[in-house]
């Protein structure tokens, strides 16, 4: 895997964004150093098939993402499935968001396979893996445009050009935003299973799904209705790789409902914390449903189960 470029795998998913921007409703828009940025909800609408793209990127072009209707959460039928032969370099080394980038009053965490070549995590010295492309993607959850600033930051940390870069911006609250945020329900699965120190090396395979939460215009709102769609109906089908005991402990502990916290409503979660996200209990960001299938043995072991009131209580 180490051969495997996730911003060169990523630049067909950029380029159809950018060909398709007036059917997919995304701008197209250029900071004053030549970087290049892709409004998918700011002052664009953006929408469902641009969310779905977006996800792809993410991913670094390792993952699919499919939107369907489905009767897991009767009452919310609009779902996404995600899967993934390479679930630990789709997930970890390009989907997740773990590149925090502050400059004045403007914060972001930056995700997408652009985090690979600025290699400012740790994680990546876990991973054993670097991106060397030319040009590199990244994806920030935000409702305004980054500081010209901290874009040049961004280059000089990945030692490329500006004009070498796209950032794709997705509010929270906008319909592609969403999409995107409910695409990580694997990734949400994959950072837990890491978090448990479950040996990454033993995950062969992944797939996921999840209801689309419907949009909402503040950012709280917003945020609670994407993670409860993951917290209360996701599931997620791990294929592992090693002992039965170790696959079997792996299901009972990833979902969410292994949290003390599980079963509240995320407003009252975050508040709890003081409005800090990050001082949120780690075991709460999981899957509601775990299937974990390991193949040496050929058998399977469940955890967690859907909650669809709790969903619905959120999503209304």
């Amino acid at each position: 895997m180490q051969k495997v470029s996730v911003n060169q795998l990523a630049k067909p998913l950029v380029q159809e964004l950018v060909d398709r921007h007036a059917a997919l409703r995304v701008g197209l828009g250029k900071f004053s150093n030549g970087a290049r940025y892709i409004d998918a909800g700011i002052d664009s609408r953006g929408g469902l098939e641009a969310g779905r793209l977006i996800g792809e990127i993410c991913m670094g072009g390792l993952g699919k993402v499919t939107l369907y209707h489905a009767t897991a959460a009767s009452d919310w039928p609009l779902s996404l499935h995600v899967h993934t032969s390479s679930p630990v370099l789709a997930c970890l080394a390009s989907q997740y968001a773990g590149w925090s980038l502050s400059h004045e009053k403007f914060h972001a965490l930056g995700s997408g396979p652009g985090r690979a070549i600025a290699l400012r995590e740790s994680l990546f010295e876990e991973l054993d893996y670097s991106d060397t492309c030319d040009h590199a993607t990244f994806v920030l959850e935000v409702d305004q445009v980054p500081p010209v600033a901290l874009i040049d930051r961004v280059a000089d940390v990945c030692n490329l050009p500006p004009d070498a870069l796209t950032f794709v911006l997705t509010p929270t609250s906008s319909i592609a935003g969403m999409v995107q945020i409910v695409s990580r329900v694997l990734e949400v699965a994959m950072h837990k299973t890491h978090t448990l120190k479950f040996p990454l090396d033993n995950i062969l395979d992944g797939s996921a799904s999840a209801p689309l939460s419907p949009p909402a215009p503040d950012f709280v709102t917003a945020m609670e209705r994407t993670n409860t769609a993951i917290l209360f109906a996701g599931r997620v089908h791990l294929f592992v790789s090693g002992d039965d005991a170790s696959a079997e402990k792996l299901a009972k502990e990833l979902p969410s409902s292994s949290s003390p916290d599980y079963g509240k409503p995320f407003s009252q979660v975050l508040k709890d914390c003081g409005n800090d996200f990050f001082k949120i209990d780690p075991m709460l960001f999981g899957p509601a449903s775990v299937v974990v299938t390991a193949v040496e043995s050929g058998r399977t072991f469940r955890g967690g189960h859907l909650a669809p009131d709790l969903l619905s209580a959120s999503f209304s």
